[in-house]
Parts: structure tokens; C-alpha cells; sequence
């Protein structure tokens, strides 16, 4: 019979050599663990987003919003219309552009965020557990910097 050996490590190795690889790696880990979390608190990744950052500057377009959110444009109008859906947006004629609608968050919306806002910190300490304060900071630090443009 033959015996069982260990599986080399071979992802280090790889993580080492091409950092674009291992952050592939780590976004698709993360963003499925923020899925399952949104999923057991009803409001999706992209809709918590939204209300985060109609809460902290006020209305915006739903293009505003894609870009700054880094969101699809096709995915932010399903985004919008299952926020407004639920009470949590509203949508109104932008009156610096009559062309595009400006995108509220409601009271509802605010107590809504308030709710899943309150779950993130337990789920950042279970997610990145394996990194310490600092290297937390330090990620933080580096990923934003490559995401400025």
C-alpha cells in the first residue's frame, strides 16, 4: 500500500514570484467570505457598499457610484433598483443633471446599514485572523495604493 506523503507547498513559492497571482488568490478568498457574510445578514456586498457611501456623502449618480465603488454599471442598476426595492434608496432626478437620477439613502436605508455595519468588525477579525493589527494596517495601506487612479 503506498504511503501517504505530505503535498508539497508549492503556493509560497508561487506567491513569492508573482504577487499579481497571490492577490488574485486572496481577493477571490475574500470575496467569497464577504458573500457568505452578506448572505446571513440580507444585504448583499455591492448593496452595503452603496448604502456605506451614500451615508457618508450624500446622494450621488448611479455612475458616481460604479466608479467609485469599482461596480459594473449594469450590475450598480440592479444594485439600485433592489435598494430602492426595499425601501433603502430613493431615486430622483438629479437637479445639476436632468439627464441622470441622483441616489438617496432613506432612514430606512440609514437603520438598515447601522444593523449590517455592526457584524463587520467580528467578521474582519474571523476573515483576516491570520494577520496581526499591523499587517492588517500595513494591507490596507498597500492595497490602497494600488487601487488610486
Amino acid at each position: 500500500m503506498p504511503s501517504k506523503t505530505a503535498r508539497p507547498a508549492y503556493f509560497p513559492t508561487l506567491a513569492a514570484e508573482r504577487p499579481d497571482i497571490a492577490l488574485c488568490r486572496a481577493s477571490a478568498y475574500l470575496a467569497r467570505a464577504a458573500d457568505a457574510h452578506a448572505g446571513l445578514h440580507g444585504l448583499g456586498v455591492g448593496q452595503h457598499l452603496v448604502l456605506k457611501m451614500l451615508d457618508a456623502v450624500g446622494p450621488c449618480s448611479q455612475q458616481v457610484l460604479a466608479e467609485e465603488l469599482r461596480i459594473d454599471r449594469s450590475v450598480m442598476v440592479n444594485v439600485c433598483d433592489d435598494l430602492e426595492g426595499s425601501g433603502f434608496v430613493r431615486r430622483e432626478r438629479n437637479p445639476d443633471d436632468r439627464r441622470s437620477y441622483a441616489v438617496t439613502i432613506t432612514g430606512e436605508g440609514r437603520e438598515r446599514l447601522a444593523e449590517a455595519e455592526r457584524t463587520v468588525p467580528s467578521y474582519l477579525d474571523e476573515v483576516l485572523a491570520p494577520l496581526t493589527p499591523d499587517e492588517r494596517a500595513r494591507l490596507a495601506t498597500l492595497v490602497g495604493k494600488l487601487l488610486e487612479f
